[in-house]
């Protein structure tokens, strides 16, 4: 019994010593870009999975400002199929220069009958929004 347990014992001091080290860890790497467009950066409207995709259009998009300055957004929202679907939608509203004013909406349900178009309406925090994604994922 004693003769096994010293090479296990080795063999854990081993591991121990050397950790878990590479030989092509060579320090700071530039950052890689992703096969996939970054469609969030470009598209007012994006559908997160493929399942989406085959189910859902957006028939339209109408933009305005509230009277106090603050971005109106309103998405037509259209089912391409003949059963009931069931989504989950939200808004992230950006500044000039595409980037996050931190205003992003809660995900919402959004449940559509067989080739029905709803109409889902979003409304800025704040006036710094000039940009926005409106984002559409499955339902879980």
């Amino acid at each position: 019994m004693k003769t096994t347990i010293v090479p296990i014992l080795a063999i854990g001091a081993a591991l121990t010593i050397t950790g878990c080290r590479t030989a092509h860890d060579k320090g700071p790497y530039a950052p890689q870009n992703s096969p996939a467009p970054a469609l969030e950066n470009t598209e007012r409207v994006v559908l997160m999975d493929p399942g989406v995709q085959y189910s859902l259009t957006c028939s339209g998009v109408q933009e305005g400002v509230s009277p106090d300055g603050r971005l109106e957004v309103s998405a037509q929202i259209r089912n391409r199929e003949n059963r009931r679907i069931e989504v989950q939608i939200n808004c992230v509203f950006k500044d000039a220069n595409g980037y996050s004013t931190g205003d992003e909406t809660p995900f919402q349900t959004l449940i559509l009958t067989e080739n029905a178009t709803e109409q889902v309406k979003f409304t800025a925090m704040n006036s710094l929004a000039k940009k926005y994604t409106i984002r559409v994922r499955q339902a879980r």
